[in-house]
């Protein structure tokens, strides 16, 4: 199993001398699912104390077809979704419906959540460590927990829209073998090709960009060892589909859309954004997923990649999930119970 579950130690007996009071080892602290809530009759949501965020951990849950009624030891293959940077798990299901696809119903798709702007790492917190580690949470405490208890299987696909493709890149590229395939919609896939582009989001949220990766320069390594562009020969051999708009509106951009708000130091000075770009995020967005193909292609991945006219909005990224589906699906074997 990927990612041992942080588990409770027990007390390790040893052997003292009369007379001699041995303090027990202490326990760490252990992932605990503290409420399940069914929310409709496929849909279950989770919260779990989690020791890697310091605090609780949300999960929404898309069962498929016969899972209320599984034995011991029945496992799905299992699609991830990942958010965008407000972390909302909710979102796929709120935006897109996706209950009601016919094409979801032989999969456990899991849906985790993470902090505002959680970027899907574990922080360097100034080298201090410590929560938020949300890598930490998704792999080792979510994906064990669900693997022991929710029927969740070792087949496995990633797919996210905004950070959340930075996401399921990046863990596939992290642990490879862990995914058998990954899409990202829009995703910020090269975080270290535009740094400006983290700090200035992340200061627009009142959040500490240094408490991420530290700064691109200081601590280049560590942005590299989150960063796919640098891990592309993690996902050797895996379908990879990447889509972005190029920040024009598109088709599917309805009339009256207005542009982005405005992100104080998102723009380059030296580079400013073309005057017909609606979305600057996006295009930054698609320049990242240019830049990435190329890498992924030379490092030996199976590249899929649509760029189009177009926003960062969630009717293309639901349009982009429907196109990469199939190719997801495939990875975890037709579908299907194992």
């Amino acid at each position: 199993m990927y990612g041992e579950v942080t588990t409770a130690l027990a007390a390790v007996a040893l052997a003292a001398a009369p007379g001699t009071v041995v303090p027990a080892a202490a326990a760490e602290p252990a992932v605990q699912v503290v409420d399940e809530q069914q929310v409709t009759d496929r849909i279950v949501d989770l919260t779990l104390a989690s020791p890697a965020l310091g605090g609780e951990g949300r999960v929404r849950l898309l069962t498929p077809d016969g899972w209320e009624d599984r034995e011991d030891g029945e496992t799905w293959p299992v699609l991830y979704l990942l958010p965008d940077g407000l972390g909302d798990e909710r979102v796929w299901v709120e935006d897109y419906a996706i209950e009601e696809w016919p094409e979801l119903r032989d999969v456990l798709v899991v849906m985790p959540g993470m902090p505002l702007y959680g970027f899907y790492s574990d922080w360097w917190n100034h080298g201090d460590g410590g929560p938020p580690a949300v890598a930490a949470f998704h792999l080792q405490e979510v994906m064990p927990v669900l693997e022991e208890e929710y029927g969740a299987g070792g087949l496995r696909a990633a797919a996210g829209q905004s950070q959340g493709g930075f996401g399921a890149l990046s863990y596939a590229a992290r642990n490879p073998g862990m995914f058998r395939a990954v899409a990202s919609y829009s995703g910020y896939v090269h975080p270290h090709q535009h740094p400006r582009t983290v700090e200035a989001g992340m200061t627009y949220l009142g959040l500490d960009w240094l408490a991420l990766w530290g700064d691109p320069v200081g601590q280049r390594h560590l942005w590299e060892a989150n960063d796919p562009y640098y891990l592309a020969e993690g996902l050797r051999g895996v379908p990879v589909y990447l889509s972005s708009g190029d920040g024009r509106l598109g088709p599917l951009d309805p009339p009256g859309t207005g542009p982005d708000e405005e992100i104080p130091g998102l723009e380059d000075p030296a580079d400013p954004f073309p005057e017909d770009v609606y979305s600057p995020t996006e295009m930054l967005m698609m320049e990242e997923s240019q830049t990435l193909a190329g890498r992924l292609r030379e490092a030996g991945a199976k590249v899929t990649t649509h760029f189009y006219p177009g926003t960062h909005s969630p009717p293309y990224w639901e349009r982009e999930l429907r196109a990469s589906l199939p190719a997801l699906l495939a990875a975890l074997g037709e579908t299907g119970r194992f």
